[in-house]
């Protein structure tokens, strides 16, 4: 028998009595959300995007952080202008790009160990740890090691050199030709860690079939390699050129405690330029504008990396 009442279903009568019951619920769930979030957007604001914003405003300014920020004055681009005519920060930009051809090198090396821990070798957990004590190493007592063994008379190195008959060894961080490379061979020593724990995860993510199938075709090892191994971990590649060309922009404690930025300035670069200008000549607004041509610098980098991975990355 229809009586001609029309009734709402269970669900929808128990969410309008809540709704109608807390009027106040949602305005609480958006207020716990914010308080959850206040402690990272505070930290993040005040140790990033504040030091963004202060640095790019600073670089048309000539001030110094000592004398306060009243004694600041409008430059406009003349930072900017000293900037690219000073040879020695022209110095420092190319002494980064030299030392940006480091990478390829350190993840050809860390995909090559990562292949072989991964196929041939036992105890795979133990070579992980090995190869991944310089990365975690204190990068202070690394540069204090390497000054010993790099030192070009009593250094174990050069010995070694003389015991087998080389008259004239190199004089590693105490050569102007030397010392960059030998930076550059710090850090891939030091990098080769990281870069092969991320490898390692992305080989243990490739079917195992296709090897079984290229080898029943009778595929070599080194075949398999080109064709099934650098394509399938491509997505890593390019996840490991990324930061690592950001971290190469970024060396500043390794070359501070080997050289200093010496001899005759072969191994400074814009960061440790910037830290010059800025704490030593206190010339904060044009280390500011130091700190706004290396970011813009990067992005470009980075944009075009981005660019190109569409053609040479398999996702």
């Amino acid at each position: 028998m229809q009586t001609g009442i029309k009734t709402q279903p269970i669900s929808t009568r128990k969410k309008r009595k809540k709704r109608n019951g807390d009027p106040f619920s949602g305005w609480k769930e958006n207020l716990a959300g914010y308080i959850f979030i206040a402690p990272m957007f505070l930290g993040t604001s005040l140790l990033v995007l504040f030091p963004i914003i202060s640095s790019l405003v600073l670089s048309f300014t000539d001030w110094n952080f000592v004398s306060g920020y009243r004694n600041a004055s409008f430059v406009g681009f003349d930072n900017f202008q000293k900037l690219f005519t000073n040879p020695l920060f022209l110095k420092s930009l190319t002494n980064n790009f030299i030392i940006l051809l480091a990478i390829p090198v350190t993840l050809f090396i860390s995909l090559s160990l990562a292949v072989i821990i991964n196929k041939y070798v036992y105890f795979k957990d133990l070579f992980k740890v090995i190869y991944f004590m310089p990365f975690i190493s204190s990068i202070v007592a690394v540069a204090v090691v390497f000054q010993v063994l790099f030192h070009p008379t009593n250094g174990p190195i050069n010995q070694f050199l003389r015991a087998i008959g080389v008259e004239n060894p190199p004089g590693w961080i105490a050569s102007v030709a030397f010392s960059l490379p030998s930076v550059m061979l710090i850090m891939i020593w030091t990098s080769i860690g990281f870069n092969l724990i991320i490898y390692l995860a992305g080989l243990q993510s490739i079917p195992k079939e296709l090897y079984e199938a290229a080898q029943i075709d009778g595929a070599s090892a080194w075949y398999q390699f080109l064709k099934i191994t650098i394509p399938l971990v491509s997505p890593t590649t390019f996840l490991l050129l990324v930061t690592g060309t950001i971290s190469s922009f970024k060396i500043f404690d390794l070359i501070i405690v080997l050289t200093n930025g010496g001899p005759a300035n072969s191994t400074i670069t814009p960061v440790v330029y910037l830290y010059q200008q800025a704490f030593l000549e206190l010339k904060t607004g044009y280390a500011s504008s130091v700190a706004l041509v290396l970011f813009i610098i990067v992005l470009i980098i980075t944009y075009f990396q981005f660019l190109g991975q569409k053609k040479w990355v398999n996702y």
